[in-house]
């Protein structure tokens, strides 16, 4: 009981940090310049994790093509989400605004559940190396947190339920890891790879499909693809220097 404590402690880290990238969203004006540049760099930093640390680790699998199919259907994941939410929205009386804004909340929560899982898993294997990777994620999650945030209020969506939502960033990081810590460590190994990899195509279609279009819906900057670069070789300094 005391590791799956331990565990759910580190999950807390990033889960922390993700909280104060939105709380910043609250303080600060934010134009759609700036959202569009927190947008291009939060892309950036989802990207990463799936390139550098989801789907490297799926593809150590003794069978790969069982993790590759289980990326694409991490995309048929996205089709159903991305759905789910038009049809919630369109009951509701919400615009294609609102819709886009909560898909990319959808996505966020994907990234934060598949950091869990990692955390989770990591800890099994090494305290240590658990503690890496969420001190690790933390300043990868700030930035997502305020893109999140800040296209929530640019869709309308009263702050009352923005404070709700980015407190709710905290539920599917501890979900996964949980799920990472206990589930995970006692199932097969290509089961594990393909919880990965599935959540990677997910996170993938989400940024190529929400977050790189709302990046674009409003007034841009010159500057986007530096800062969707800069994330990318943020998480990855991230990854190499607080990794295993």
């Amino acid at each position: 009981m005391g590791d799956f404590l331990i565990v759910l402690g580190l999950a807390a880290l990033p889960a922390a940090g993700n909280f104060f990238g939105g709380a910043l969203a609250e303080v600060f004006r934010v134009s759609e310049r700036t959202l569009s540049l927190a947008l291009h760099l939060a892309a950036g930093i989802v990207l990463a994790v799936v390139g550098i640390e989801l789907m490297p680790e799926a593809l150590e699998a003794s069978l790969p093509w069982v993790p590759l199919l289980a990326f694409v259907a991490g995309g048929v994941i996205f089709i159903g989400l991305d759905r789910a939410v038009g049809y919630v929205q369109a009951r509701m009386g919400g615009g294609e605004k609102q819709s886009g804004a909560l898909a990319i909340f959808g996505g966020v929560s994907m990234d934060l559940f598949s950091d869990g899982v990692m955390i989770g898993t990591g800890t099994v294997v090494n305290p240590a190396l658990g503690l890496l990777l969420a001190m690790g994620q933390v300043p990868a999650d700030v930035p997502e947190g305020f893109a999140a945030v800040a296209t929530l209020r640019n869709a309308g969506i009263s702050r009352k339920r923005r404070i709700l939502m980015a407190a709710g960033f905290a539920v599917p990081i501890l979900l996964g890891a949980a799920l990472g810590f206990l589930a995970l460590r006692e199932a097969p190994e290509i089961i594990t790879l393909s919880v990965l990899a599935l959540t990677g195509g997910a996170l993938t279609a989400v940024v190529v499909e929400e977050m790189i279009g709302e990046a674009h819906e409003g007034e841009t900057s010159q500057l986007g693809p530096i800062f969707l670069t800069a994330g990318f070789a943020l998480f990855a300094a991230i990854s190499v220097y607080f990794g295993e």
